[in-house]
């Protein structure tokens, strides 16, 4: 059996056909089939139903999927501690961030703990949007992933591989530049406002977006929205500032704006959705600086 048709198999999984994953492996279709079917004879079971257009997993593939997932992790963190222990890799500590907590809530988190230990915490960040933060973390590229938790937003990083560390509470607030003197919203969220509401919106692969639309989803909106924008946090908050539109954004992220009255509530509590900061991790071991760096945060 080659690592690489675990790979192979993963790649299937997360294009949803042979020709895309057949591409991101950068070979061929039909040599990337073979090497799927060469997979399944030394499995000795079928791990893709092909009686059907769009491909399904068979039930012992959606069960080795997770065994495949879980082994191409342990590898990578295996790897990497044996590189430390040799001393041919810096014992660093790679830590990914959402955008939203990158430039506030990181340095501050950061700084406390290194407040709390006499030796150098080495720290490689990387702030990216969930979706490929996920994907990092299944692939056992990273040692910890920090970003928002919502219930019902819940991550791939919510399984049963992964456990997480609750760092604090926030909230995600509708937030309007205001329309005069009297600090009224220029985008209100209300059932009389005049037409559709501009939206500043998240991508699909934002974790943000994934929590606001499930909002959405759970509540009757009073007013009708025009997404106008899509970015990240720190670009819809400058945008919001600027008056194009309406967005929901971490309330710790603008507590200047808002002291300051450059941005002010467009709707009232009802609409704020409380979210949990989270430090996410596999469960299988990592290695020794990386469990060092867990202790400390948990204290």
């Amino acid at each position: 059996m080659e690592m690489a048709w675990l790979e192979d198999f993963g790649a299937l999984i997360r294009a949803g056909n042979f020709s895309r994953a057949a591409s991101a492996r950068c070979v061929t279709q039909p040599a990337f089939s073979r090497r799927i079917r060469a997979l399944e004879e030394w499995l000795g079971v079928e791990l893709v139903d092909r009686s059907t257009h769009q491909i399904a997993l068979t039930p012992a593939g959606k069960r080795f999927a997770a065994i495949a997932e879980q082994v191409l992790r342990d590898i990578e963190h295996g790897r990497r501690e044996v590189q430390e222990i040799a001393g041919t890799s810096a014992s660093t500590v790679k830590i990914l961030v959402t955008h939203a907590l990158a430039l506030n809530f990181f340095p501050q988190w950061l700084a406390t703990l290194q407040a709390m230990t006499d030796t150098e915490i080495p720290i490689q960040l990387t702030a990216d949007n969930m979706g490929a933060s996920e994907k990092t973390m299944q692939n056992g590229k990273a040692h910890f992933c920090l970003c928002y938790f919502y219930p019902r937003a819940t991550s791939i990083l919510d399984g049963a591989g992964f456990q997480s560390l609750s760092l604090g509470a926030d909230a995600l607030v509708p937030f309007s530049a205001p329309r005069g003197a009297d600090q009224a919203p220029l985008h209100p969220l209300t059932g009389d406002a005049d037409g559709a509401v501009n939206l500043l919106a998240y991508g699909a692969e934002s974790g943000m977006g994934r929590i606001v639309s499930s909002m959405f989803e759970a509540n009757a909106m009073p007013a009708s929205f025009t997404p106008v924008f899509t970015s990240h946090t720190l670009v819809l908050a400058r945008m919001a500032k600027d008056g194009k539109g309406l967005a929901w954004l971490p309330r710790s992220i603008v507590a200047d704006d808002l002291a300051k009255g450059t941005l002010v509530r467009a709707g009232d509590s009802h609409w704020d959705i409380p979210v949990d900061v989270r430090l996410y991790r596999p469960r299988a071991r990592q290695s020794q600086s990386a469990e060092a760096f867990w202790k400390l945060a948990a204290i």
